[in-house]
C-alpha cells in the first residue's frame, strides 16, 4: 500500500511541476506529460516494471476521448465526412503503407517486417492529435474535421491490420482474434467461444453487436438514464456514463473491433439524447487522467540506452517516417482543396505514429515476425515521432501566419462607401449590421473571412473581403467620410490595431469596440476607442435582473437597480482604464487598487440608495 500511494504521489507530483510550465511556455500539455515521463523514467529512474501496466489502463484515456467526440457528432454530420473518411483517409493509410513498405525493402528488410511496419507507419495518434486540436480549438475548422476524418479512417483500418498479421506470418488457423492473444493471463470464455466460430458466424455476431449498439443506445439510454437519475445521487451520473463506455467498448473488443471504435460509435448514437450534456460532464475528468497518465507512459517507455547505442539510425527513421507522412499528406490536402492553415494542420498534425503502433508492433513480435531487437527499435521510433508532434503543429502554426501573411486572394474591391463601417461579421458585427441597415443606415461590412462574407451575400447583405488591420483597406471602405466604425474582430490585437490607426487618421471619427474583457477595455481605451462594449457585459445585466426578478422584486425595481449597475460600473471603467499601466499586474498597481476598492464602496452606496435604505443626502440623517 505504502509504495502505490508513493508512486502515485510521483506520477502526480511529476505532472503538477512540469505540465503547467509547458502550457505557459506555449508547448501544449502532451508535451508536458511526455516531458514528465521521460524525467520520471529514463532520467531519474523514479518509474519501475508498473510503467506497462500503466499504458494498458491508460489507453482506457483514447476510448474516453473518442467516445466525447463522438458526442459532438450527429450521425448526419458523420455521414456528410464519408467523402473524407473513405477518400482522403482511406488514400492515405493505402499511399503511406505502400511507400514505407517499399521503403524499407529497399534497405533490405523482409517483406513480413516491411509489410508489418509499413502498417504501423500509417497510423498516426489518435490521442495526442486530439487532445492538441481541442485545447488549441482547431477542431472545428476544416484542417481539424478533415483530420478527424482521417485518424477515425484509421481506427476503423486497425481491425484488418491485426487480422493481416497472422496471414502474414503464415500461419495456418491464425485468424483475425488473434489479437486477443497478446494480452496477458487466460483468455475469457466468451472470447474462445468467439474464436471458435466460422467466418460466417463471426461477421454476423460482428454486425449484432454494432447494430445493438446503435438500437441500444437509441431506445435503451433514456429509460435507464431515466431510472439511473431518479436516485438523485449525483455519483451515479458518473456509474452510468462509465459503465456506457465500458461496456460498448467491451462489446466491440470481443468480436474483434477496436474498443475506441465502439465507444465513438455510441458516442455519435447518444449526440442527440438530453443526457448528452451530463455525460460529458461526468467522462471528461476521467479523460483528462487517463490521456495524461497515457503520454507519460509512453515517455517512461523510451528505452534512451537503445537510443543512446544507435543514436542516428533511430533519429533518421523518425525523420524518414515523419518526412514520408509529410509528403503523403501534403499531396492529398492539396488534392482534396485544403489550402492555407487547413492544409498545414492536416499535413503536419498527423505526421507522427500512433499509439495503435504500439499494439502492431507487439502482436508482429509475438507472431515472430519482428525480431525483439527491430520491435524495441519501432517503439522508440513510434515514441520519437509522438515526442515531436508538439513541435510540428509549432511549425504548422508559423507556416500558417506566414502564408498569412502573403494571401493566395486579394481583397475585394469595394464599390461602396456608407456612413458607418463595420470591421468583422461574427456573432457581434452580424447583430450591430442588422440593427444599424434595418434602421435605414447603410454600412460597409469587411471581414477577412471568405466563407463568413459568402455566407452573409446569400442572406442578401453585401460584404466584402479583406483584412481590416490593413489602412488601405479601411480607406477604400470610406473612412476619410465615415460617421462611425464598428470593430467588432475577434482577435483582441487586431482590435487595438485598428482602433489605433483609425484614431490616428480620424480624430473626430466615432469608434465603437468589442471588447473580450477588463483588460482589452483599457487596452482599446488608451488607442482611441469611444464607446467599448464588453462582449458579455449587457447580456450579463439581463441575467443578473432576471434574477432579481424571481427573488422577489418587482420588475421596476430590479430593471432600476440594473440600470444603476449598468450606469456606475460605466464609470469605474472608464476611472479605472487612466490608472491601469500596460504590462502592469492590475493586483500590483496600487493606485488601480485603491479606487477600484473606492469604486466598489460607491457602486454599494448607489445601490443602496435606489433601495431607499439609506438617505440620498448623507448630510441629512446627520
Amino acid at each position: 500500500m505504502e509504495s502505490l500511494l508513493l508512486q502515485a504521489s510521483i506520477y502526480l507530483g511529476a505532472a503538477l511541476l512540469i505540465v503547467p510550465l509547458a502550457v505557459r511556455a506555449g508547448l501544449g500539455s502532451v508535451l508536458g506529460y511526455l516531458a514528465a515521463g521521460i524525467v520520471m523514467g529514463p532520467v531519474l529512474g523514479l518509474a519501475g516494471a508498473e510503467t506497462e501496466d500503466l499504458r494498458h489502463y491508460a489507453e482506457f484515456g483514447v476510448v474516453l476521448m473518442l467516445f466525447l467526440v463522438g458526442l459532438e457528432l450527429e450521425p448526419a454530420a458523420l455521414w456528410a465526412m464519408r467523402r473524407s473518411l473513405v477518400g482522403l483517409g482511406g488514400l492515405q493509410i493505402v499511399l503511406t503503407s505502400l511507400a514505407a513498405a517499399l521503403g524499407l525493402l529497399w534497405l533490405g528488410f523482409p517483406w513480413p517486417e516491411a509489410a508489418v511496419l509499413g502498417m504501423v507507419a500509417a497510423l498516426s495518434s489518435t490521442a495526442i492529435v486530439l487532445q492538441t486540436m481541442t485545447e488549441r480549438r482547431m477542431l472545428r475548422t476544416t484542417g481539424g474535421r478533415s483530420a478527424f476524418a482521417v485518424l477515425l479512417a484509421q481506427d476503423i483500418a486497425v481491425v484488418p491490420m491485426l487480422a493481416l498479421v497472422p496471414l502474414i506470418a503464415l500461419r495456418p488457423g491464425a485468424g483475425a482474434h488473434g489479437a486477443h492473444d497478446a494480452t496477458d493471463g487466460p483468455a475469457m470464455p466468451i472470447i474462445g467461444l468467439l474464436q471458435s466460430l466460422p467466418g460466417w458466424a463471426d461477421t454476423l455476431v460482428m454486425l449484432g453487436v454494432v447494430g445493438f449498439i446503435v438500437l441500444g443506445g437509441h431506445f435503451l439510454t433514456r429509460p435507464v438514464f431515466r431510472y439511473v437519475h431518479a436516485s438523485r445521487l449525483p455519483e451515479m451520473g458518473s456509474f452510468i456514463a462509465l459503465f456506457t463506455v465500458m461496456g460498448t467498448a467491451f462489446l466491440t473488443m470481443v468480436v474483434g473491433l477496436s474498443p475506441a471504435l465502439g465507444a465513438f460509435l455510441a458516442g455519435v448514437v447518444l449526440a442527440n439524447s438530453e443526457f448528452r450534456h451530463q455525460l460529458e460532464a461526468d467522462i471528461r475528468p476521467y479523460k483528462g487522467i487517463l490521456l495524461g497518465l497515457f503520454f507519460m507512459a509512453v515517455g517512461m517507455g523510451i528505452d534512451f540506452r537503445l537510443l543512446a547505442a544507435d543514436p542516428w539510425t533511430l533519429a533518421g527513421f523518425t525523420l524518414a517516417l515523419v518526412g514520408l507522412k509529410v509528403l503523403v499528406l501534403a499531396a492529398l490536402a492539396q488534392s482534396f482543396g485544403l489550402r492555407g492553415r487547413d492544409r498545414w494542420l492536416l499535413t503536419l498534425g498527423l505526421a507522427q505514429a500512433g499509439e495503435f503502433g504500439f499494439v502492431l508492433v507487439a502482436f508482429a513480435a509475438q507472431e515472430t515476425i519482428l525480431p525483439a531487437l527491430h520491435a524495441q527499435k519501432a517503439l522508440i521510433v513510434i515514441s520519437l515521432s509522438m515526442l515531436v508532434t508538439p513541435v510540428l503543429f509549432l511549425v504548422a502554426g508559423w507556416l500558417t501566419r506566414l502564408g498569412e501573411e502573403a494571401p493566395a486572394l486579394g481583397p475585394d474591391a469595394i464599390d461602396e462607401k456608407g456612413r458607418v463601417i463595420i470591421a468583422g461579421i461574427g456573432r457581434f458585427g452580424q447583430v450591430v449590421n442588422r440593427l444599424v441597415r434595418m434602421s435605414g443606415i447603410e454600412t460597409v461590412v469587411l471581414d477577412h473571412d471568405m466563407a463568413a462574407v459568402q455566407i452573409m451575400r446569400r442572406f442578401g447583405v453585401k460584404g466584402f473581403f479583406g483584412d481590416p488591420t490593413r489602412p488601405e483597406l479601411l480607406q477604400a471602405a470610406g473612412l476619410a467620410e465615415a460617421t462611425v466604425l464598428v470593430v467588432a474582430v475577434d482577435d483582441r490585437e487586431n482590435a487595438i490595431r485598428i482602433v489605433r490607426y483609425a484614431r490616428q487618421v480620424r480624430p473626430d471619427l466615432h469608434i465603437v469596440s468589442r471588447a473580450r474583457d477588463r483588460v482589452h477595455v483599457y487596452e482599446l481605451y488608451q488607442a482611441g476607442a469611444d464607446d467599448i462594449v464588453r462582449e458579455t457585459f449587457d447580456s450579463s445585466i439581463r441575467a443578473g435582473r432576471y434574477v432579481l426578478e424571481n427573488m422577489g422584486f418587482s420588475e421596476y425595481e430590479a430593471a432600476q437597480r440594473s440600470r444603476t449597475y449598468y450606469r456606475v460600473d460605466r464609470a469605474a471603467m472608464r476611472d479605472l482604464a487612466e490608472l491601469w499601466v500596460p504590462g502592469q499586474p492590475a493586483h500590483l498597481n496600487e493606485a488601480y487598487v485603491a479606487r477600484a476598492r473606492q469604486l466598489d464602496d460607491d457602486l454599494e452606496t448607489a445601490m443602496l440608495e435606489e433601495a431607499g435604505q439609506i438617505p440620498l443626502d448623507p448630510e441629512a440623517a446627520e
